[in-house]
């Protein structure tokens, strides 16, 4: 807070600037802006359907997020504000200028348009003409369109002018950009935005279309290259069909499958008749005895011979049958060969080839009619097995063509989902496609309004402006500024507490013995105050008489004036005050002075005038380059001493600066009390670090600082005293 106090008082100190420069340069930014022309402003506005999907009436509208809108919006702004876009308007304005159409030119020409031939006009609307078709920029590393550029840039036509007048926004959240733009004319400004609009909404079309039909263009390539891999595929898979006669895999083999359970279960069938018949002979075997048998077979010799013949014939026909799939044509001949072995059987039973005595034809014909179902049986599971094992085989060979079909069948499955993808996004884009959403312009730009003046505001401008610099200044400077002006800053530099401080005198002021009490002088008043509050706190330090030596870390701080008005302020309460010239190289009290008794005729003589209470006694000095010690030795510099002290309550000794250490730590050895007096202004170097470390190392002895020569300071003394000390 101290600071910026500090800060304002600077401020305050250094007000005439701050008055004078502002004045100054709003007088001149007057003179200057007077002259400015009039700027009209117009507007004009384009709906771009990204919000607003009305239009929308074939394609399904998709939401979309704001950011993404508001990415688009942002995306065609900086579209319109792109240079090649803003040429297109350039070239117009120019082109219009050169052709001189009176209804198109609001600007006065440049001399280089006035200058310009017939021919040299017609080839600079050429060549402007040629870019503006192809939409290209000057070139501005060729000398002729170089030169063009020039022209266009003196008229205020170019891309960067046009620029810093266009406003270019989207209104709120809504589905328009609005574009503004100053100019000093109305219709101007108006043909400006309308151009900008008409070419920016060409170029977008134009963008629109090309990029519309490049995507058809690949979707439409994209989908016939699948539909290509899904033909290639499909062919491939055909081929192999072909090749290793597949008809349909899945049908053959279900029928091969139902094939092998038919045959198994007629094996199951013909070897559980085979267990039968073969347990049924043998019981009957078992009823003949050997003579039957041996007459029973040697009497159907003839006959049997036929019935073997017929079950070799049978047993053929029924592997045929087996090997046709139980043929219904072949059960026709198989059952009429049975049929043929039956009334053979029956024939060799009608003959008594028995023993007469024997009765058992019967259990004869049901062996008989047995052997053949038991051979039959038989000759059966051995064709039946037969088959099942060619089945098995053509079973076995199916299982890889179905492992391979099935590759190139998920293949095409793959290649179809594709290439339905590929023509459904194909589809999609044509439609979308075929109903493109275009810029619109809603809202033309008229004849602009006449902006209110802006004059002043920049006249006031320019002198906050200028304010504010002369402050921002001014506080480099207090920053920068290392000096000390103010009782505070001194305190916290030397860690010592500053006894108060004393305002700057002019030079009209001399500040004597003789005139010190009767000046009615403003400045000398407020300096008698401020040492009268001084001297209050050197008189609390400790009880008379006492000896008070004041010195400084420099010459020509004040240290003179102050000694003498400390003086008078003792005087004024009745203390008898000695002034003692201590500063031999540079003795002003004694100049002030000069009927005064010497300092070194009194050591030599030990005698001095007596002491007037109320009036203030001096001891000058020859001055030269010399010391107190220098004078006589330490014993009777202190009898001397001793002996003023029992005459005078006050002795004030003015050192020389601690500049010459020596001489001023001789006079400080032998005093009671130190004050150090420092001017404001002034900035403490690293050389009187060591000054102030020897001051503070008096401890108490050393009573504190006085800053002399301030200005503008408030504050009473000794608040400010008693505030340092704290």
């Amino acid at each position: 807070m101290s600071e910026f106090l500090q800060f304002l008082r600077l401020l305050q100190r250094n007000k005439i600037t701050l008055i004078l420069v502002p004045l100054i340069t709003v007088i001149l930014c007057f003179f200057l802006v007077r002259r400015l022309p009039d700027t009209y402003d117009t507007r004009a506005r384009i709906a771009t359907g990204l919000v607003d999907k009305t239009d929308q009436v074939v394609t399904k509208a998709k939401d979309e997020q704001d950011t993404q809108i508001a990415r688009k919006f942002e995306s065609l702004i900086q579209v319109m504000r792109l240079k090649r876009t803003l040429d297109q308007v350039s070239y117009r304005l120019l082109l219009n200028q050169l052709k001189g159409y009176k209804d198109s030119t609001w600007r006065e020409p440049v001399k280089e348009i006035e200058d310009m031939s017939k021919a040299d006009k017609s080839k600079a609307i050429a060549l402007l003409t040629k870019k503006y078709k192809a939409r290209e920029e000057l070139f501005l590393w060729k000398p002729y369109e170089n030169s063009l550029n020039k022209i266009m840039v003196d008229m205020g036509y170019d891309a960067n002018s046009l620029r810093d007048k266009l406003i270019i926004y989207r209104t709120g959240g809504s589905d328009y950009i609005d574009i503004e733009y100053e100019a000093d004319d109305p219709e101007l400004a108006a043909y400006v935005v309308n151009s900008l609009c008409q070419e920016f909404i060409s170029d977008n079309s134009s963008r629109v279309v090309g990029n519309n039909k490049k995507t058809i263009d690949f979707l439409q390539r994209f989908m016939l290259q699948k539909l290509t891999a899904l033909n290639e595929r499909m062919n491939t898979l055909k081929d192999y069909k072909i090749k290793n006669r597949v008809l349909n895999l899945n049908e053959q083999a279900k029928s091969i499958y139902g094939q092998m359970a038919d045959y198994e279960t007629k094996r199951e069938i013909a070897q559980k008749d085979i267990v039968a018949y073969s347990a049924a002979i043998k019981n009957i075997d078992k009823k003949f005895d050997p003579a039957d048998r041996k007459y029973f077979e040697s009497a159907l010799t003839g006959i049997n011979q036929k019935i073997i013949t017929t079950k070799r014939n049978l047993k053929e026909l029924n592997e045929k049958y087996i090997q046709s799939n139980f043929d219904a044509k072949v059960k026709v001949s198989l059952d009429s060969l049975k049929t043929q072995l039956t009334n053979e059987i029956d024939d060799a039973s009608d003959r008594y080839v028995y023993n007469p005595m024997a009765l058992k034809q019967d259990l004869v014909t049901q062996k008989l009619t047995m052997e053949i179902s038991l051979e039959l049986a038989r000759n059966s599971v051995a064709s039946i097995q037969g088959e099942l094992n060619r089945l098995n085989r053509k079973f076995d060979g199916l299982v890889p063509n179905e492992a391979k079909i099935q590759e190139y069948e998920t293949g095409i499955d793959i290649a179809s989902k594709e290439y339905i993808e590929a023509l459904q996004r194909y589809n999609e884009a044509s439609l979308e496609f075929s109903f493109p959403i275009y810029l619109r312009l809603i809202e033309r730009a008229m004849p602009g309004q006449i902006q209110a003046s802006k004059k002043m505001v920049l006249v006031i401008l320019s002198g906050v402006i200028s304010l504010t610099f002369c402050v921002f200044v001014f506080f480099i400077l207090f920053y920068l500024d290392k000096s000390i002006r103010y009782p505070l800053q001194l305190a916290n530099a030397t860690e010592r507490p500053v006894l108060g401080y004393l305002n700057a005198l002019g030079s009209d002021s001399n500040v004597n013995l003789a005139g010190t009490g009767s000046s009615d002088e403003k400045p000398l008043r407020l300096y008698k105050n401020l040492v009268r509050s001084i001297r209050y706190e050197l008189d609390n330090e400790m009880d008379d008489p006492k000896i008070i030596a004041v010195t400084s870390l420099s010459h020509g701080v004040g240290k003179t004036s102050f000694v003498l008005a400390l003086a008078w302020a003792f005087s004024k309460i009745n203390k008898t005050v000695l002034i003692i010239d201590g500063n031999f190289g540079q003795s002003d009290i004694s100049k002030l002075n000069p009927d005064s008794e010497l300092f070194e005729s009194f050591v030599n003589k030990d005698t001095i005038k007596e002491a007037v209470p109320g009036q203030i006694s001096v001891l000058g000095n020859k001055g030269g380059d010399i010391s107190l010690k220098e004078l006589a030795d330490d014993r009777v510099i202190s009898q001397r001493l001793s002996v003023l002290k029992t005459q005078f309550d006050i002795i004030l000794v003015e050192t020389d600066p601690l500049t010459a250490m020596n001489k001023a730590k001789e006079w400080i050895s032998f005093t009671d009390l130190v004050v150090a007096v420092f001017a404001a202004g002034n900035t403490i170097s690293d050389e009187d670090q060591s000054k102030i470390q020897y001051l503070n190392n008096l401890e108490s002895k050393f009573s504190g600082w006085v800053l002399t020569n301030t200005e503008d300071i408030p504050e009473q003394a000794g608040k400010i005293g008693k505030l340092v000390e704290v």
